[in-house]
């Protein structure tokens, strides 16, 4: 059974904002990019616990192709996607959303 995925703001905002980035690199970049992302937060609906905890609850999904990586929580009847996060920033910043 897949669950339903909910971004928290911040999560939301950092992925329109990588898409965005993206796209000024080159046209359709960021669909490219959204489509990954997307691809990667449906894998963690599907399987949340095939992902290793990387911090207290807090689980990672790589995205393929960028250099980004989906933060999520398993809950009962959701993901929680925490962050959509660059691979090179300080961890520090997402783990306070867990």
């Amino acid at each position: 059974m897949t669950l339903p995925a909910v971004f928290r703001r911040a999560a939301r905002r950092e992925f329109e904002e990588a898409a965005l980035w993206y796209e000024d690199r080159r046209r359709g970049l960021a669909a490219e990019f959204k489509a990954e992302v997307d691809r990667a937060v449906m894998l963690a609906a599907e399987t949340p616990q095939r992902f290793a905890l990387i911090y207290r609850q807090a689980r990672c999904v790589r995205v393929r192709r960028f250099p980004y990586s989906v933060l999520f929580v398993a809950e009962s009847a959701r993901i929680v996607v925490l962050a959509v996060f660059h691979v090179r920033r300080d961890p520090i910043v997402w783990r306070s959303r867990g």
